[in-house]
């Protein structure tokens, strides 16, 4: 029996390959402008809402008042400011202080405002992390390259430790209806160890690596065991550069929504849907016959509604 995600498979098959005017900007958004492209910790984002939310407050508070309502210690608060790229906090308050007046002078959004505003932010910086995996996907051939490789892999390892858990589970999950021998591995350490080597001694070839922010030191240890065991690093990564990358082959990135107190990460979810239809594309036969087993057992066994 042929089902959705079958056609979907063929059907989704890849081909191989004026500016409106800028409008004066919200004091809340020069804020947050000021927080774009900063990967920062969950401590650090309570301190950027603090400041986005009471803007002509906080823009004068000490060291000492600022941490106090944010509820942190004042070594985050210098970190937060160090992390933005200025030398102290009195450097990032000198130039909150005259956005901060521009509100006073103007008519300040409401907090019910000025947060719809930043759920809205949060969207929208998402919205063009999307439109940067469209750029790159504009090269379907380097996808579809990755895809027969990742594809040839037998066993391939989809390898993602803490916070990238749940893209590494994903992956996995999708890639086994696909592919007849994925392994899940998110757990560091020796751990770790064992299953990249297990998988190069039964002749896999390829390692699927995800690493998203705050970047953890036992990815960066698990990749260049692989390495050294004679496995190929694919990596998915929200940045171009850093140890990660050069311990990877391929790296492609996917940048995460940063604007609240978690990341989001719609960007690096749909570049891996492209890559399991590249992986499907790979080998077409292989992916209906795998497809439509499966769909013979959920039926036989009642898996879905």
């Amino acid at each position: 029996m042929s089902s959705g995600q079958q056609a979907r498979a063929q059907a989704a098959a890849i081909t191989p390959s004026g500016q409106a005017a800028e409008r004066e900007r919200a004091p809340a958004e020069r804020v947050r402008a000021l927080f774009d492209g900063h990967p920062l910790s969950p401590g650090q984002r309570r301190i950027a809402q603090y400041l986005v939310d009471h803007l002509t407050e906080a823009a004068f508070l000490s060291i000492t008042e600022l941490a106090e309502r944010a509820g942190v210690s004042q070594p985050s608060v210098t970190r937060f400011a160090a992390a933005l790229g200025f030398s102290g906090y009195p450097a990032l308050r000198d130039v909150l202080q005259p956005i901060a007046l521009s509100a006073v002078a103007g008519a300040p959004d409401s907090p019910e405002q000025t947060r719809r505003n930043e759920l809205q932010a949060a969207v929208d910086a998402e919205i063009e992390n999307l439109r940067d995996v469209r750029r790159l996907l504009a090269d379907t051939n380097q996808v579809l390259d990755i895809g027969r490789e990742l594809a040839r892999s037998v066993p391939l390892t989809v390898l993602g430790l803490r916070i990238s858990v749940s893209l590494a589970e994903y992956f996995a999950y999708a890639a086994r209806r696909i592919h007849p021998d994925v392994r899940l591995v998110t757990g560091g350490g020796s751990v770790a160890y064992d299953a990249l080597l297990q998988a190069r001694a039964a002749g896999g070839s390829w390692v699927l690596a995800f690493a998203m922010p705050r970047h953890a030191k036992e990815t960066l240890a698990a990749l260049r065991v692989a390495r050294r065991a004679g496995l190929r690093v694919v990596l998915i990564t929200d940045g171009t550069l850093g140890p990660l990358v050069d311990e990877a082959d391929v790296a492609l990135t996917a940048g995460t929504g940063s604007r609240l107190v978690f990341d989001s990460y719609a960007a690096p979810g749909v570049l891996s849907a492209a890559l399991l239809q590249a992986m499907s594309d790979a080998d077409p036969e292989r992916t209906q016959a795998r497809l439509e087993s499966y769909e013979q057992a959920a039926d036989q066994h009642g898996f879905f509604l």
